[in-house]
């Protein structure tokens, strides 16, 4: 709906179609799209453009801690290679410390992926399908994903676990990582191309705009 957020003057972000899993967390044939509205019918509030930016940037920050999460697993690959071949025993230990932190990112990260669609599943949705009932087969939509990503998140922690138990095999916590990582970025970007605009006309909250 290029025409629609233009007039809105907000940038949904794109997904650029990159998979890194074998497996599919779902068939986005089969999503569900809203009418789009006409850009000449409406006019935005300046608050309701930020709350549609708003979603773009939480989701912005989750793309960033994805990305981290991925360059610090390469990090612990490298401190793997380094430690089975020249550092001995105390590469060991810093290896394990690299674990700690891993561990540690990773629930981090999970705690706040599982709030910010708790959040959504609880609140926002719920006052989106009530203000606009054309948005249901959407949100209906968007809820099943959020089950797929959590229960990607659960995998990789049993990957975080399985490491930690076999040091040298990265290959489980990888194939987990990269699942999670086409299931969010998918779903981020389908999510705000959905409700971007919905959200600068009706807000996240009943009486918000």
């Amino acid at each position: 709906m290029p025409g629609e957020h233009e007039g809105l003057g907000l940038t949904p972000t794109p997904d650029d179609g990159m998979r890194l899993s074998d497996t599919a967390p779902w068939d986005e044939a089969e999503r569900p799209h809203r009418e789009p509205s006409s850009g000449e019918a409406l006019v935005y509030s300046e608050q309701g453009r930020q709350a549609g930016q708003h979603l773009i940037d939480v989701h912005d920050m989750l793309r960033r801690e994805l990305n981290d999460l991925r360059h610090l697993l390469a990090q612990v690959k490298e401190g793997a290679l380094d430690a089975g071949q020249a550092r001995g025993a105390l590469a060991e230990m810093a290896l394990r410390q690299n674990d700690w932190t891993l561990g540690a990112f990773c629930a981090r990260y999970c705690r706040a992926v599982a709030g910010h669609h708790g959040l959504e599943d609880e609140a926002v949705f719920p006052h989106l399908a009530r203000s606009d009932a054309a948005l249901a087969p959407v949100i209906e939509r968007l809820t099943a994903e959020h089950l797929v990503i959590a229960d990607a998140l659960d995998a990789v922690d049993r990957a975080l676990v399985e490491h930690i138990n076999n040091r040298a095999d990265f290959a489980p916590l990888q194939r987990a990582i990269d699942f999670l990582t086409d299931a969010l970025l998918s779903h981020l970007s389908y999510e705000e191309h959905e409700l971007v605009e919905p959200l600068a006309r009706h807000g996240f909250y009943a009486g918000q705009l």
